[in-house]
Formats: C-alpha cells, structure tokens, sequence
C-alpha cells in the first residue's frame, strides 16, 4: 500500500442502520452506529488503516460512496446494506464494477430471520459474509478484510 489512499477501507451502512441502538433492540442490540464506527476506527488503526465510515439511506448514494472508493483506490469495503442487500442488483452491479475486495456484514442473522432475508444480492458481490455477531462483525470483518489485502498488524 504506497499512500493514504490506499490505506482507507470504506465501511458503507445502508437504511435504518443510524437507528442502531432504539430499532428493535432485540434484534440489532443497544449498540450505536457511534459504536459502530468507533470500532471500525480502532480496528482498521490497528492495522494501519484508516476506516471512512458512511451511512445512507439512499441506495444511489451509497453507490456514489462505491464509486468514489474507487476513484480514490480504497484497500476495501466494508458494507451492510442493510434492507438493500435482499433487493439491489444495482448495489451488487457497483461492488462487482469496482473490484475492491469488499465484506458483507450484518449484525442480525439474516438466516434466522424472515425468508425474504435469506438471499443478499450484496453477498453474491463479497469475498465473505458476517452475520449474526452483533457489531462485532464489523471488526471480524476489517480483520478478514486486513488479510486478504496483506495488511499486518501494527501491534
């Protein structure tokens, strides 16, 4: 990884996910998107990364954020997009386009849950899938991510 470009991962939260913490709190936890992206920050610098962490509720915009993490040759993706997993074609097309090693995450199981979450079109678009780990996920997700892009551990 030559410059600080290439040391970013972006880590992209789709709709509903800034309500972490009040939604459904037997499902997603108490845990903040404030959380969320704190852990993201500690683990990501841990192995001299830096985490840019977005939240949208648009679909178009989150592609935007994949475009852009391209155009700036981000080392990876980190993505729950959230509801938009189960339905965007257009959100597997971006990840697919890029071709930055991305990570699916979600904090729920979506295989314990209802039917029309058991397919994830941004899943089909990922070198590898967390579910069911809480926020948690997301650190296993920087660490898988960390190496495969032979990223080593500052510590």
């Amino acid at each position: 990884m030559a410059n600080a470009a290439e040391q970013t991962i972006y880590v992209l939260n789709g709709p509903n996910l800034n309500l972490l913490g009040t939604r459904e709190p037997q499902t997603y936890g108490h845990a903040t998107l404030a959380d969320v992206e704190k852990l993201c920050a500690e683990t990501a610098a841990q192995y001299g990364l830096l985490a840019d962490c977005r939240q949208s509720n648009h679909e178009g915009e989150l592609i935007d954020f994949i475009h852009e993490a391209h155009a700036k040759k981000a080392a990876g993706i980190i993505i729950n997009a959230g509801g938009y997993s189960h339905t965007s074609i257009a959100l597997h097309d971006a990840l697919v386009a890029v071709k930055i090693p991305a990570v699916e995450v979600h904090v729920s199981n979506i295989h314990a849950r209802e039917s029309f979450r058991h397919h994830s079109f941004t899943a089909m678009a990922a070198f590898a899938t967390l579910a069911g780990f809480g926020i948690d996920g997301y650190r296993l997700a920087i660490n898988g991510l960390a190496a495969r892009i032979g990223a080593k551990s500052q510590a």
